[in-house]
């Protein structure tokens, strides 16, 4: 099972929703399928590239799908979990979202923002809410309830409680201070960090359309 590779970038042909390359590892040519947002900063040919690699088995058939960073790769194997969602459409959602913008629509039950996709109609778009919706931090790709990362470290909300998990856990998807106390605001203070964790998104989602 191949986990990454690093090599040279020896070939490439640009889709309209992924990218098929050639990764020359010592000679060895190794075809992996990437995302346009991925392809985007890979460079020119010749360049070194590293990737996040999933290895696709089925019917015989070996795939390789390529990732900037393991973030997206996890995401990639959540949203191929998910009822009716297959590799190429996968790629083309992580082509159009980074793992947090996903996290973001999933949990905002934003349906017209995940529709947006091409090949995601509002049906797919309401079976990845609802599959997905209880592994937002996961498939956020910094465990939502961690440290808030991805905010600048002078504006992070420190965690006391449930009440500031779900703080960190916005500052982690990259929403700024304010706009995290006035989510919360409108928030009730019980239930899990799940539940009030989609409740803010669901407040904060019409500000960022």
């Amino acid at each position: 099972m191949i986990g990454s590779l690093r090599g040279e970038l020896a070939e490439r042909v640009s889709g309209e929703t992924a990218a098929d390359l050639v990764v020359d590892v010592g000679g060895v040519g190794y075809r992996v399928l990437v995302g346009n947002r991925c392809a985007a900063g890979l460079g020119a040919l010749g360049a070194t590239v590293a990737l996040a690699i999933h290895t696709h088995v089925r019917e015989g058939a070996i795939t390789l799908y390529g990732f900037a960073e393991p973030s997206e790769r996890r995401a990639f194997e959540l949203l191929i979990g998910a009822h009716g969602i297959g590799p190429a459409l996968a790629l083309a959602i992580l082509g159009a979202y980074s793992p947090a913008e996903l996290a973001r629509l999933v949990a905002a039950e934003d349906l017209d923002g995940l529709a947006l996709v091409p090949g995601v109609g509002r049906k797919t778009a309401a079976r990845l809410v609802v599959e997905l919706g209880q592994r937002v931090d996961e498939l956020a790709g910094s465990g939502a309830i961690a440290a808030g990362a991805g905010a600048p470290s002078g504006q992070r909300v420190r965690a006391s409680g449930t009440r500031g998990e779900v703080a960190e856990a916005l500052a982690a998807l990259g929403y700024g201070p304010e706009e995290v106390r006035g989510a919360l605001a409108s928030v009730a203070e019980d239930g899990s960090v799940e539940s009030q964790l989609r409740a803010a998104l669901r407040e904060l989602a019409p500000a960022r359309r």
